[in-house]
């Protein structure tokens, strides 16, 4: 039977009982979406998919997204990205920046995914401890908090993102296929704070990875509000930490969180997981 556990007070939440490679219900696939759109993000372990099996669900999460670095895509399935620091052929089958400075996935389009799905195949394990964990913090809990002075301050402002704003701030030029992704990205502007599609909550929509800059101020003070912002996202009481298995799926909700993948594991520990996305919709 399935079962949903809360992981933390505000973000996170475990489903058990269900097979994701048997017969999964559409009623058991609407509670999969209605509570990731609840909780932010979701996580199903213990799941022994083929490929096939994780694309057939994936699809009925909803229509499927294809990434620009279609390079990274499973061959002959442009819909499923490899994450992966491995090396073949002495080339890289996948992808293997897993995300280390928080953001939300593909803010800076002009609809960003809705929905993040992750498969884990293989994940790096040193002295029996996983490695690479993701970490979660729920922009709408966040949101929620903030006294009515801040809130009606950020009402009505819009921020500008663009693809690798982290990197060039810390100094770093971009990779070649970052530069690849900047020529079809070149940034476009969302609301400071986002209405969720499904639940209509507001949630902060600013992230150190593609918010440039916030529209109509000095760069001075739009960087201390970005600053001021995350830094009240990133407290304990709004984070979950996802340590990864073998077998897990994992989900998120790109309206209502931030994310970040720690890099603790070495080149040569490797590191395979499948990932979709699914279609979002233009932030209001």
């Amino acid at each position: 039977m399935l079962s949903i556990s809360p992981l933390t007070q505000h973000i996170g939440a475990e489903i058990k009982g269900i097979n994701l490679a048997g017969d999964t219900s559409d009623d058991a696939i609407a509670k999969v979406n209605a509570t990731l759109a609840e909780r932010g993000v979701v996580t199903i372990r213990d799941q022994h998919l083929t490929i096939e099996q994780f694309m057939a669900f994936s699809r009925r999460m909803g229509p499927l997204a294809i990434h620009s670095l279609n390079q990274f895509s499973k061959p002959g399935m442009p819909e499923l990205m490899v994450n992966s620091n491995i090396i073949e052929n002495g080339k890289p089958i996948g992808l293997a920046d897993a995300g280390r400075d928080w953001h939300t996935d593909s803010a800076y389009t002009e609809r960003p995914y809705r929905t993040t799905i992750l498969y884990s195949v293989e994940i790096p394990v040193r002295d029996g401890v996983a490695l690479g964990d993701t970490i979660f913090a729920s922009t709408s809990a966040a949101y929620a908090s903030l006294d009515d002075t801040l809130k009606q301050r950020l009402a009505g402002l819009h921020a500008v993102h663009a693809h690798g704003v982290a990197r060039e701030k810390r100094g770093g030029g971009l990779a070649l296929e970052e530069k690849q992704h900047r020529e079809i990205h070149k940034g476009v502007e969302h609301p400071v704070v986002r209405t969720h599609p499904a639940t209509g909550s507001k949630c902060l929509y600013v992230d150190e990875g593609t918010t440039a800059r916030i529209v109509g101020m000095e760069a001075a003070a739009s960087e201390a509000l970005v600053k001021q912002l995350l830094e009240h996202v990133l407290q304990p009481q709004y984070l979950y930490r996802h340590n990864w298995r073998v077998g897990d799926i994992l989900m998120w909700d790109n309206c209502s969180t931030l994310h970040c993948a720690l890099g603790d594991y070495l080149p040569t520990e490797r590191r395979l997981i499948y990932r979709t996305l699914i279609q979002g919709t233009v932030p209001i």
